[in-house]
């Protein structure tokens, strides 16, 4: 009897490493034939993160740089933009967790006095603004992203930002645009803001609270830090060049301060990106279902756009899942129905939507995966 059952261990032990290299194999065909169809992608890494399947599966291909052709690694860190924003939603939501906020209050004393001072005086009632109308983009505060603010960029490209003077351009860019919780408008400056309040309440650099907070060191999350701000860990490669070709960008020629403060600014591996959202969803890092569900329950007025709190819900080959995007090329996805989590970086910004394709490219393949099982 126990050779049988040791015999039926070992038959879907083997069973389950094939199904997890024929995946594996499948999906790098996906990401290869993207590849070949968009070399000006310059390069994809990839990660995707399925424990049902046993899969922990990263994979790149291109270039890291396109000017001296070296090899795009999967292993090689990416600025990952707005992807930052579910990283400060998840910190603001685990100090509600701990009772030390509620997001239904007013922002305007949670703000240093001289951000809150600016604003009122450019027409924001930040008595009436809450912490849910800057983590749903619902607050009506002008972004202080503009094209003029892409141009100035363009033209000077080791200027360095603070965040106070990103809040006071876009307190000087006119009235509100609507009333809180009125409309719907995605600006960097609502988690900028978040930024503040997450200091007001911690005593500490956002940053050093983030990693706290979101307890990295045991969730092993050893490849995220924000750039400038934090020093990169040890051990890790170089990051990848990124590259916008619609402003002629490379990464490596911008001071990173001009997407820094909440908005964006950290970087990460795809490994690490991944894992967060798996972790999230899990309720690893959040731990009451109750504060969690919050963050991907529906926020008026503007439900095309399915907007939450920090996430996004959209359909990928059918199925519900939770998303962030960044405007340098990345991307990251957890599907509740799967229990995986596919991360993807275009190494050129204007490429992102051809990264979606390989998420969900090979949402599908899990899918149907998952549909062949015995």
């Amino acid at each position: 009897m126990m050779k049988k059952y040791c015999g039926a261990l070992l038959f879907l032990a083997f069973a389950y490493g094939v199904q997890a290299q024929t995946i594996a194999h499948r999906m790098q065909h996906i990401v290869d034939s993207v590849y070949a169809q968009n070399p000006e992608a310059v390069g994809f890494i990839v990660h995707v993160e399925s424990p049902g399947q046993k899969l922990s599966w990263s994979y790149a291909t291109g270039y890291s740089n396109r000017k001296t052709k070296q090899k795009v690694s999967p292993d090689e860190p990416v600025l990952i933009a707005s992807n930052t924003k579910p990283y400060v939603a998840a910190t603001i939501l685990r100090l509600e967790e701990q009772g030390k906020l509620q997001i239904d209050q007013p922002v305007g004393p949670l703000l240093k006095p001289g951000t809150n001072k600016t604003l009122m005086a450019a027409g924001y009632r930040t008595d009436s603004i809450t912490l849910k109308h800057l983590l749903s983009h619902t607050s009506g505060i002008r972004d202080y992203v503009d094209e003029g603010y892409f141009k100035f960029i363009g033209t000077h490209k080791k200027h360095e930002w603070s965040r106070d003077e990103q809040i006071a351009r876009a307190a000087g860019l006119g009235r509100p645009l609507s009333g809180p919780g009125q409309a719907f408008k995605y600006a960097d400056i609502n988690y900028v803001l978040l930024t503040e309040v997450i200091e007001h309440f911690t005593g500490k650099p956002f940053y050093t609270s983030i990693r706290t907070l979101l307890d990295y060191r045991q969730l092993q999350l050893d490849h995220t830090w924000f750039a400038k701000l934090e020093k990169a860990p040890k051990g890790i490669v170089p990051a990848a060049h990124q590259y916008w070709d619609e402003f002629g960008w490379d990464t490596y020629d911008l001071d990173p301060s001009w997407d820094l403060y909440g908005g964006g600014g950290m970087k990460a591996t795809l490994k690490d990106m991944a894992l967060f959202f798996q972790y999230l969803f899990n309720g690893k890092v959040i731990h009451s279902d109750k504060v969690l569900a919050t963050m991907y329950t529906d926020v008026p007025p503007d439900l095309q756009i399915n907007y939450c709190l920090g996430i996004r819900k959209i359909k990928y080959s059918g199925l519900m899942g939770y998303n962030h995007g960044g405007g340098l090329g990345t991307d990251v996805i957890f599907i509740p129905e799967l229990n995986a989590t596919i991360a993807v970086a275009a190494l050129e910004a204007m490429h992102r939507p051809v990264a979606l394709k390989i998420s969900q490219e090979i949402i599908r393949a899990l899918d149907e995966e998952k549909s062949s099982r015995p």
